[in-house]
């Protein structure tokens, strides 16, 4: 089995399957639940390959999102409380400041993007 109907985010189009997976012999011997999941849920999988390559991606990739949110619970936890909303905010905003303190990091960000982005239909 190739390396790209292993990654729904690099596989081409919907024409692979989950029976792709059955035929093989391999993935069902291993993991027969996992192969009966995948072939359950694929028609909720199928819009998902409609999507570019590149969009496929940014969707697949949450690392950088997981990775705020856990910075945000920990500096929440160790300020305690917060005597306003506004505070609550200025604090957070503190804290995605000082991920980034060269300020590069716009510049990272749109470089990231700008395939997913250019991707998108413009009607």
């Amino acid at each position: 089995m190739n390396s790209s109907a292993a990654s729904p985010a690099r596989s081409p189009s919907s024409r692979h399957s989950a029976r792709a997976c059955r035929s093989s012999g391999t993935w069902e011997a291993r993991y027969p639940a996992i192969v009966k999941l995948w072939e359950n849920a694929w028609a909720e999988f199928v819009p998902f390959l409609a999507f570019d390559k590149e969009i496929r991606t940014l969707i697949c990739t949450t690392n950088a999102i997981e990775s705020l949110n856990a910075r945000f619970r920990r500096s929440v936890k160790a300020r305690g409380h917060f005597p306003t909303e506004q505070a609550a905010l200025k604090h957070l905003y503190l804290v995605i400041i000082s991920l980034d303190p060269t300020g590069r990091g716009r510049q990272r960000w749109s470089n990231c993007w700008k395939a997913a982005l250019n991707a998108f239909d413009i009607t």
